[in-house]
């Protein structure tokens, strides 16, 4: 199925008044991130086309991306008028931009860790432990250390192991007991790694009781982009389950956090207001308004995904006759080890706007766009996505590339992740002030 836009005119360049000087993003020691702010008029869209207009005029044609920070304030706004008891705590490893991670913060939102380095990071921003979650069930002893000495005392477990370590090394830890789910259907299940089973957590939770570790609630996850809303409806019923059968052993529940899951790129069914629908009228079922539990969430798509769009270039061609017909190979200068990792994981096929004039309607052919390395499992998507011919020096643009990019990129090959230009809309700009 072809995308909405087929072929992109190129926008005219915009007037400079419309971008103002950089402003410089990041805690001491770290790279600084520059974000230019956006006067009304312009935007993070039209900035691409303008570079890529600049870009053309030379032979430097490097694959770039550009940041919309904006996004996550409109993400923000919609998580919160969806799901208003629910407290989203932002899955840092999905995005972990000093920038975008300095602008959730000035939004209010707590942060779901799962390393030693991500806390170092969020904490380093001035982020109170209070609003950090440390959501690994399994953390190397060094960092549960690190935890206890830095006052991040929100963790999740799921297995006996676990609380054996944290009772040692971090006595005065407040846990979460994470709970296995049905997550077959999920883009990306989690549950064959983490979990632990509803006949199981009676026995975590009087163990845990045994050795003096308090547990103050309960967490799943129903897999990274969940394709069944009903999936969350289960979970927190049985949340509701292994709540009461907590409060029964003597622990203190009063925490739950519903994990994430929930979609970020467009045209995603379900939809997150279907989601939001299914989670809502199963919280005022089993933990309703008053009951005096705190129910939080660990979105990373939802915020990140529409924040970055890509452009690459093509940097080769290859005509392929076959008795069907042609078939076009491209190769462009982005690919699987920089910025489309999570291609390889995705069920769905990602086409491409491409930005290129044409006279009529173009015919299509079957296209194959291969990556820059020399790994033939480097290739952007099936062999057979349908595009108009394409030239060396044209440019492809894909959009929702703000989640598991860059934190997944490597230099592989000696090919290193696009340049990233960071935006904001003018009247956005003090979110990237320091937290007070």
């Amino acid at each position: 199925m072809l995308s909405k836009r087929t072929s992109v005119q190129i926008l005219s360049e915009e007037p400079e008044s419309c971008i103002q000087t950089p402003k410089k993003v990041g805690s001491p020691g770290e790279l600084e991130e520059q974000v230019i702010c956006l006067e009304p008029g312009a935007s993070a869209w039209k900035l691409v086309h303008k570079k890529i207009q600049q870009l053309s005029d030379s032979d430097e044609r490097d694959a770039f991306m550009v940041a919309d920070l904006g996004v996550l304030a409109e993400q923000h706004r919609l998580f919160l008028k969806a799901m208003p008891r629910v407290a989203p705590f932002f899955a840092v490893k999905c995005n972990n931009s000093p920038s975008v991670l300095k602008v959730l913060s000035n939004l209010g939102t707590g942060f779901d860790c799962a390393s030693r380095g991500e806390l170092e990071q969020i904490l380093s921003m001035g982020v109170a432990p209070t609003r950090i979650i440390y959501a690994n069930p399994c953390k190397q002893i060094s960092h549960i250390q690190y935890a206890a000495s830095h006052g991040v005392q929100l963790m999740t477990f799921d297995s006996e192991e676990e609380l054996a370590k944290v009772a040692k090394f971090h006595p005065t830890a407040r846990l979460v007991l994470r709970l296995w789910t049905q997550d077959s259907k999920s883009l990306f299940p989690l549950s064959a790694k983490f979990g632990a089973s509803l006949d199981y957590c009676g026995h975590l939770l009087n163990t845990a009781k045994d050795l003096g570790v308090t547990v103050v609630g309960i967490c799943f996850h129903v897999g990274s982009g969940c394709q069944t809303p009903q999936s969350f409806g289960q979970a927190i019923a049985d949340a509701r389950h292994v709540f009461d059968l907590g409060l029964q052993i003597g622990h203190p529940m009063s925490l739950l956090d519903i994990g994430g899951g929930f979609p970020g790129k467009k045209n995603f069914e379900p939809v997150f207001e279907e989601m939001a629908a299914v989670i809502n009228r199963a919280l005022d079922q089993y933990f309703p308004e008053g009951s005096g539990v705190e129910i939080i969430a660990e979105p990373g798509r939802f915020y990140g995904a529409k924040v970055c769009t890509v452009a690459l270039n093509v940097i080769g061609k290859k005509e392929v006759v076959e008795q069907g017909g042609r078939r076009l190979m491209y190769y462009v200068n982005d690919g699987i080890y920089t910025s489309f990792g999570l291609m390889l994981r995705e069920k769905e096929t990602r086409i491409p706007h491409v930005v290129k004039s044409f006279s009529c309607k173009p015919l299509l052919y079957p296209s194959t766009l291969w990556g820059p390395t020399c790994d033939a499992f480097d290739r952007l998507g099936p062999t057979d996505i349908l595009l108009p011919e394409l030239h060396v020096g044209d440019w492809l643009i894909f959009e929702d590339m703000g989640a598991y990019t860059h934190t997944l990129s490597s230099n592989f090959n000696g090919f290193t992740q696009p340049e990233m230009t960071f935006t904001t809309p003018s009247e956005l700009q003090d979110l990237l002030n320091p937290l007070p």
